[in-house]
């Protein structure tokens, strides 16, 4: 099997260091979260991992679409991803999402199958599956 794209991200002082690509497009400073106790003014693990998944994930939709009669096109999905970390039992940490998709123009039955098709394609809901509890949630607009 031959790999469709990669990258590499180089993070430097764990949650309250830097990230940054390969290709510098991505060049951001991380803060423990205030709630976490630490300073905040900066973004985290969690919302990088949230951002990724919900993007990936609306594209997820938009490829079991392609071949069908009806699309839905890039401003007709929205999802917003909630990512929370959470002891696991063990002395360690554990992740749970939420994902709310909306969908424009198709209904319900429609929009809460293809987004069940997106789950099994998405790379991310692949990745998770088995080990981070997901929660979908489907609308229509």
């Amino acid at each position: 099997m031959s790999t469709l794209y990669s990258t590499t991200v180089n993070a430097i002082g764990g949650r309250n260091g830097t990230v940054k690509s390969d290709d510098g497009l991505l060049d951001l400073g991380l803060a423990m979260p205030g709630s976490l106790g630490g300073k905040g003014g900066a973004t985290n693990p969690e919302q990088l991992f949230a951002a990724g998944y919900a993007a990936c994930f609306g594209n997820a939709v938009i490829h079991v679409t392609r071949n069908k009669e009806q699309k839905i096109k890039d401003d007709d999905v929205e999802v917003a991803a909630t990512v929370g970390l959470e002891p696991n039992g063990n002395g360690g940490f554990a992740l749970a999402v939420a994902l709310e998709v909306t969908l424009a123009g198709v209904d319900q039955p429609t929009a809460e199958a293809w987004v069940a098709q997106a789950h099994e394609v998405c790379p991310y809901s692949n990745a998770t599956r088995g080990n981070v509890d997901v929660a979908l949630s489907v609308r229509t607009r």
